[in-house]
């Protein structure tokens, strides 16, 4: 037997976007009687951002490129090219044999960014980071076969508004030394 929710029945719906922050609470559930609905955000004491991060660069992360995970990635976002999933047909077009889709570079280029982001050094609360950018500059084509070494390095820290900035810069280099991408990453933590 279905119950009346999974009908469908007694469902509300959605009037309008809700962004939950931290320490938010929703209008819709009863507060007891004499709490307090939402923190002061104000009035919470403000920490100054740690710099001694900047220019701190962390050992390289390695990440070898298969087939099978081009072919999903390029189904997943939809690429629709034949180079991304036969080898002849990527040989032919000029490639060294199958190529990744560009924004590939975030399944191998990110596994640089953890140890950054952990980093007490760095001193991110990751209760309240959000994702600010990503930006790329795109150079040898990925293909099967390649392996992908990351490295990633802390180049700015700052804080603007009450909240904390971020920006790293990740090198990616394929086996051959050759560079595939160079991204730089912006964390925004709130409340610093």
């Amino acid at each position: 037997m279905i119950s009346g929710i999974a009908k469908g029945l007694n469902r509300i719906s959605p009037r309008s976007s809700l962004v939950v922050r931290n320490e938010d609470t929703f209008d819709f559930y009863p507060s007891p009687a004499g709490v307090k609905r939402r923190a002061n955000l104000e009035s919470r004491a403000q920490m100054p951002v740690k710099t001694d991060a900047i220019g701190k660069q962390w050992p390289a992360v390695a990440y070898e490129v298969g087939a099978e995970k081009v072919r999903e990635f390029a189904d997943v976002i939809g690429a629709a090219n034949p180079v991304h999933r036969d080898h002849e047909v990527a040989k032919s077009a000029g490639f060294r044999d199958l190529v990744a889709p560009p924004m590939f570079c975030v399944v191998y280029s990110a596994r640089a960014m953890g140890p950054a982001i952990l980093d007490p050094e760095v001193g991110i609360n990751l209760a309240t980071m959000l994702h600010g950018s990503q930006e790329f500059e795109w150079d040898e084509p990925v293909c099967d076969g390649d392996v992908i070494e990351t490295t990633g390095t802390c180049r700015e820290i700052y804080e603007k508004g009450g909240k904390g900035f971020y920006v790293f810069e990740t090198i990616s280099t394929n086996q051959d030394g050759r560079q595939t991408v160079k991204g730089n990453w912006t964390n925004i933590v709130r409340g610093v």
